[in-house]
């Protein structure tokens, strides 16, 4: 129980990280985030107006995100070390989280771009960024709970 206890705390970290990058003004993907916030339609100074109005509200956004970050880490280390305790291959377990990423994670993008406040020049973009992001920590995730399953 240790074992997935640390696991989902590290996964946690992985995914802060991921995260982090993935959505830095440093990348690509960041600057189109940027743009569905509508960030490339302000000046500057609105810009930084923006960002210290978001600053008291961050720690319970941050906190929030690390919640559902712990849910999301958990139900990966679950999959994988169970499944590998249980005699499942590391990449048969893997495929189960491919599976639940195409079925549940893919949707759920998928309808927030729909139906939601997006670009329709950007929406294509935008829901490929989040979903590639998603899989790329999901699989960060399942690959150090593979080493210590």
């Amino acid at each position: 129980m240790f074992t997935v206890f640390f696991l989902t705390l590290a996964g946690v970290v992985i995914a802060i990280a991921i995260g982090t990058f993935w959505y830095s003004m440093a990348t690509p993907m960041g600057r189109l985030h940027m743009k569905y916030l509508g960030f490339d339609k302000l000046s500057p100074e609105e810009q930084k107006q923006k960002i210290e109005e978001a600053k008291p509200a961050m720690p319970k956004v941050y906190a929030g995100q690390m919640l559902l970050s712990l849910l999301e880490s958990f139900a990966v280390v679950i999959i994988i070390t169970m499944s590998m305790q249980n005699g499942v291959p590391f990449l048969v377990a893997l495929g189960f989280v491919v599976f639940n990423w195409l079925c549940f994670m893919v949707p759920v993008n998928g309808s927030q771009i729909l139906w939601g406040n997006v670009e329709r020049d950007i929406a294509w973009k935008k829901f490929f960024s989040d979903i590639m992001a998603n899989l790329v920590t999901l699989l960060a995730i399942a690959g150090l709970a593979g080493l210590f399953a």
